[in-house]
């Protein structure tokens, strides 16, 4: 059996690197926080600047334009094929369980509510946080490492008026209304696996529909994506106008667009949903119609 003495210098042997290793690790965690926050700072810098410039000058039609039709009319496609799958999959999904009990023209109501609460707005916003923000990163990273940016300085252009103002409007502005699409695109999807591959009574699935989904819903499925869009192009423009250097600090600042905007939309998704069934319980406090 060993003695003491050398137990106790086995303990200090092993004690030191371990304590050396927290230590470490707790300097790589403060470091993190602190470069978050730093992070945080220069983005909410960055946003309020964005904002000056929006309610101080409206950026000129030649500038705003090209950009609504990029973010949304060459985003309708996408954003209309996604909406209509994720409608057909929740009816391959649900209809199995409603058909046990015996209530499937209420597969009608579960569907489109999920469609215009939730997954129409989020899948929209997501694919355009992919779509168009890695683009509009990618675009203004490239300008920034070419020195174009510079250049608007330089000839007395402020570049967060010229590149940034009119990407923010589209994206606020145009996401809303694909995601109306997306809802459109999905309840008729739904509606058409329902009745013409699985059956169901078109009268009573489009009634109990109509009894269970409100206005308010619809709107507040929508009122959402003005702040998807909103987090979409300040993320994606800041990403861009803070480039590294190089081919490679252009793909990081596209891939990191997305994927902070990806988690910022869940984020917020959250956030607005806690706060919309709050609302949504003080109007009609008896809460949604049972099934």
């Amino acid at each position: 059996m060993e003695s003491p003495e050398i137990l106790s210098d086995t303990q200090k042997k092993f004690r030191l690197p371990l304590v050396a290793g927290f230590l470490h690790v707790l300097e790589q965690l403060g470091g993190q926080v602190l470069y978050g926050l730093e992070q945080l700072g220069h983005v909410t810098l960055f946003a309020a600047s964005t904002f000056a410039w929006l309610f101080r000058r409206w950026p000129a039609k030649g500038t705003i334009w090209p950009t609504f039709y990029q973010v949304g009319v060459r985003s309708v496609p996408v954003v209309a094929l996604t909406g209509t799958f994720v409608g057909m999959v929740l009816a391959v999904q649900s209809y199995t369980q409603f058909h046990r009990v015996g209530m499937e023209t209420w597969l009608g109501a579960v569907i489109n509510m999920a469609v215009i609460r939730e997954l129409g707005p989020v899948l929209a916003a997501v694919m355009l946080a992919g779509r168009v923000g890695s683009a509009m990163a990618a675009e203004l990273g490239t300008m920034r490492v070419t020195e174009q940016i510079d250049a608007l300085t330089a000839m007395g252009t402020n570049p967060i008026h010229y590149l940034v103002v009119p990407r923010f409007l589209a994206c606020l502005l145009m996401i809303p209304a694909l995601s109306v699409v997306a809802d459109f695109m999905g309840v008729l999807g739904g509606y058409f696996y329902s009745v013409w591959i699985l059956g169901i009574d078109p009268h009573h699935y489009v009634q109990n529909s109509a009894d269970y989904i409100k206005a308010f819903d619809v709107l507040a499925g929508v009122a959402k994506t003005f702040f998807f869009g909103a987090a979409i192009a300040l993320i994606a423009c800041y990403q861009g106008f803070h480039c590294a250097p190089g081919a490679e600090g252009v793909g990081r600042a596209a891939t990191a667009a997305f994927v902070v905007a990806f988690v910022v939309i869940l984020m917020l998704d959250l956030a607005l949903g806690i706060i919309i069934e709050k609302i949504y319980l003080s109007i009609w406090p008896e809460g949604p119609k049972l099934l």
